[in-house]
C-alpha cells in the first residue's frame, strides 16, 4: 500500500458545515451528552473489531484485551477518549469524519447479510454522533490506525469545525482511535475526574466495554518499606459497571437489586409497586424493565413536561423520556426498553417512527394492562394503592388508546350509590354484576363533588328503584365518558342527559300514565315554556323525580353542564348549550304554580323554580339579586 505522507487541508461537505451548527447551537439536549456519543462510537468500534477479529485473529495484534480510555491534561485543557478498537485508515476518515451522509459502521453494517448481521452488534451512528465534540471544544484532534495495517499508516485529522480540516499522514504504534477534544474556555468541569465518572455513570454505565480512568489518587505518595516516599505509579480503574441488569437472566436477579435499580432510575425512595420483567427475541429483539412507582411524581399532570422509559439501544442510553415507547396514559410507568435495532435521527435522541416502535409499544402496553389486572384481581390492597395514586392518568386511556379502551375500561374505578364511603372501589365489572335482570345500561352521574352528585334530582328515580349509579367528579371523567360508550356489550348513560328510560322496569299501567299525564297538562307546560324564554329548550313532566320540585337537563348528544362548567373554569370556551326543564307535578310548590293564575307571581315562581334546579346541579345563576328579589317576595306573602 502507498503511504500519502503530506498534509492537506480540505473543505468539508457543505452539509457537514451545516450540521455543525445545528449540533453546537440546538441538536442535543445538554452539553455532557457529547461523552456518551464519544463513549458510544468507541463501544462501535471495539465491537467491529471483535466481529473482524472472528473471522481474522492477527487484527488484534496480540492484544484482544478491548476499552475504551479517558484521559485529562488540566495544563493543556484537553481531553482525550481513546480506544483499541477496529480504527480506521486515511480513506475511511475522510469518507466518515467529512461527510455526514455515511457512517463507518453504517457502511461495515450494510456489507453484511444473514447471521453475520445478527451477530455484529453495531449500532451505526459514528458519523453524526463524532460532531457533538464541537458543543465543548473550540478544536478536535482524531488520531487513528485501522487494526492490521503498518503502524506508519496512522492518521491524524484535525478542524475546528468552521469550514474546513488538515488530515496527514504520521506512525501510531496503537490501533485504534484518540480523540483529542481542545475544551472551549467555559468548559472547566469536563476537566475534573468526578464530573466525568458522573456522565459516565448516567449515560454509558451500561456498556459492554470496560471504560477506565486513572483513579483520582494517582500521584499522591506512599511510603515504602525503607520509610522513603515514592510516587505511585499510574492506575487505571473501570468506571461503568459494564452489566446492563435487564440484560441477565430473571432467575439471578434479587428483589432488593430490582428495587435498588428502579429508585436509580425513577430517583425515587420507595420501592416500586410492580414490575414486568421480558425478553423478546425474533425479528425485533429488545428486553424490557418495567415499573409500577408507588408515588407519583410532582409533575404528573404538567402538560409540557415528559414522561416515558429510558431507551438503550444495545445497552447504550439514548433517551431518558422515550414518549413513543410508552402512551400518556401510561407515563408513570419507569423502567428501560433497550432494543437491538432501532431507527433513529441524526441526534441519536429522536426516534424515527416505525413499525419497530409501534410493535415495542404496543406489546409494553398490552404488559402493563395485563400486569395492572393481575394486581386488581389478585392484591386488591396494592391495585387500590395504585388507583388512589395513578387512577386519573389511567382514565385517560379510553380517549387516547381505542384499541385497549375495553381492558383499560376494567381497570377504572368509581365512587357509586352503593358505596359505603367515598373511595374509588367500584369497577364496571363489579356494576354488570348488580345490575337488574332488566337493566339494559350502565347509568352515571357526573358532578363537581361526591356530595353533589349523591344528593342530585336526577338520581331520586334511580333510587327508587334500586338501580345503582356510578358518580363521576373528576375532570378527566367527563373527557372519559364522552370516548367509553359502553363496556362489555352495555351502554354507558348520563342520567343527566335525555328522558329516563326505565321502560323495561316499568309496568304498562305506569307507561300509559305518564302519556295521559302529559297531554293533560300540555297547557301548563305551553305556560312555564313561555314564561322562561330562551333559558329552556322545553319544559317537560320529568319521570326522574321523587321529591324535588324540578331538575335542568340536556339532550343524549349535548355538552353536559358539568362539562360546561369544566372548561369555563379552565379559561375555554364551551358551546351554548339550552337545558330542558323537567318539573316534578307530585311536589307542593309545581302544584302552587301550577294553580298561580296571577301573571307576574306565576313567572316570579317559574324562574324560582329553574333557578333552583341551576343551583342543585352546582350551576351559576346569571342574576343572583333578581332570584333573591324573587324569592324574598314569596316568602313574604306567606301566611
Amino acid at each position: 500500500m502507498t503511504v500519502d505522507a503530506h498534509q492537506e487541508t480540505q473543505q468539508f461537505q457543505t452539509e457537514v458545515s451545516q450540521i455543525l451548527n445545528l449540533v453546537i447551537r440546538s441538536l442535543y439536549s445538554n452539553k455532557e451528552i457529547f461523552l456518551r456519543e464519544l463513549i458510544s462510537n468507541a463501544s462501535d468500534a471495539a465491537e467491529k473489531l471483535r466481529f473482524e477479529a472472528l473471522s481474522n485473529d492477527e487484527l488484534y495484534e496480540g492484544d484482544a484485551d478491548l476499552s475504551i480510555r479517558l484521559s485529562i491534561d488540566k495544563e493543556n485543557r484537553t481531553l482525550t477518549i481513546s480506544d483499541n478498537g477496529i480504527g480506521m485508515n486515511r480513506e475511511e476518515v475522510v469518507e466518515n469524519i467529512g461527510t455526514i451522509a455515511r457512517s463507518g459502521t453504517r457502511a461495515f453494517f450494510d456489507s453484511m447479510s444473514g447471521d453475520d448481521v445478527k451477530d455484529s452488534r453495531l449500532i451505526g451512528q459514528f458519523g453524526v454522533g463524532f460532531y457533538s465534540a464541537y458543543i465543548v471544544a473550540d478544536r478536535v484532534t482524531l488520531i487513528s490506525r485501522r487494526a492490521g495495517d503498518d503502524a506508519e499508516n496512522g492518521v491524524k485529522w484535525e478542524s475546528d469545525g468552521k469550514g474546513s480540516f488538515t488530515i496527514e499522514t504520521l506512525e501510531k504504534k496503537g490501533r485504534g482511535t484518540d480523540i483529542i477534544l481542545h475544551l472551549k474556555e467555559d468548559e472547566d468541569e469536563f476537566l475534573e475526574g468526578y464530573r466525568l465518572r458522573s456522565v459516565i455513570s448516567k449515560f454509558s454505565d451500561h456498556i459492554s466495554m470496560p471504560v477506565m480512568m486513572l483513579k483520582e489518587d494517582f500521584g499522591a505518595e506512599e511510603e515504602s518499606e525503607d520509610d522513603e516516599k515514592k510516587e505511585a505509579e499510574p492506575e487505571w480503574e473501570q468506571v461503568n459497571t459494564g452489566t446492563a441488569l435487564w440484560m441477565r437472566s430473571k432467575s439471578e436477579i434479587k428483589e432488593d437489586e430490582y428495587s435498588e435499580f428502579y429508585k436509580h432510575i425513577a430517583h425515587d425512595f420507595e420501592d416500586p409497586l410492580a414490575k414486568i420483567h421480558n425478553r423478546v427475541e425474533g425479528t425485533n429483539e429488545y428486553t424490557s424493565l418495567l415499573f409500577v412507582p408507588k408515588r407519583a411524581p410532582f409533575d404528573l399532570f404538567t402538560p409540557e413536561q415528559k414522561h416515558g422509559v429510558k431507551l438503550y439501544v444495545r445497552r447504550v442510553f439514548i433517551m431518558d423520556e422515550a414518549d413513543q415507547l410508552m402512551p400518556r396514559y401510561l407515563r408513570f410507568i419507569k423502567g428501560v426498553v433497550d432494543a437491538d435495532d432501532l431507527p433513529l435521527n441524526v441526534s441519536r435522541e429522536i426516534l424515527q417512527h416505525s413499525r419497530k416502535i409501534d410493535s415495542i409499544r404496543n406489546a409494553n402496553v398490552k404488559r402493563v394492562l395485563t400486569l395492572l389486572d393481575k394486581m386488581a384481581k389478585n392484591d386488591t390492597e396494592d391495585y387500590q394503592t395504585f388507583w388512589d395514586t395513578f387512577g386519573k392518568v389511567l382514565k385517560e386511556g379510553p380517549a387516547e388508546d381505542a384499541a385497549n379502551a375495553e381492558r383499560i375500561a376494567g381497570l377504572l374505578r368509581f365512587v357509586s350509590t352503593t358505596s359505603e364511603d367515598d373511595a374509588e372501589s367500584v369497577s364496571l365489572d363489579s356494576y354488570l354484576e348488580r345490575m337488574q335482570d332488566e337493566q339494559q345500561k350502565i347509568y352515571y352521574m357526573t358532578a363537581d363533588s361526591i356530595a353533589a352528585a349523591k344528593y342530585s334530582p336526577h338520581l331520586e328515580v334511580f333510587k327508587k328503584n334500586d338501580i345503582e349509579v356510578l358518580l363521576l367528579t373528576d375532570h378527566v371523567d367527563e373527557w372519559l365518558v364522552s370516548h367509553l360508550h359502553e363496556y362489555k356489550g352495555k351502554q354507558l348513560q348520563s342520567v343527566a342527559k335525555g328522558e329516563v328510560d326505565l321502560e323495561n322496569l316499568k309496568s304498562d299501567d305506569q307507561k300509559e300514565s305518564h302519556k295521559k299525564s302529559s297531554k293533560k297538562h300540555k297547557k301548563f307546560l305551553k305556560r312555564l315554556k313561555k314564561a322562561l324564554g330562551s333559558k329552556v329548550k322545553e319544559v317537560r313532566l320529568s319521570q326522574r323525580l321523587t321529591e324535588s320540585p324540578a331538575c335542568l337537563v340536556v339532550e343524549d348528544h349535548d355538552m353536559s353542564q358539568n362539562l360546561a362548567r369544566v372548561l369555563q373554569q379552565m379559561g375555554q370556551d364551551a358551546p351554548p348549550t339550552i337545558p330542558t326543564l323537567e318539573i316534578n307535578l307530585g311536589h307542593p310548590v309545581v302544584s302552587k304554580l301550577q294553580s298561580t293564575e296571577e301573571q307576574q307571581a306565576f313567572e316570579d315562581l317559574g324562574s324560582v323554580i329553574f333557578d333552583q334546579a341551576l343551583l342543585a346541579e352546582g350551576g351559576k345563576l346569571e342574576d343572583p339579586a333578581a332570584f333573591v328579589r324573587r324569592l324574598n317576595g314569596l316568602l313574604s306573602a306567606v301566611k
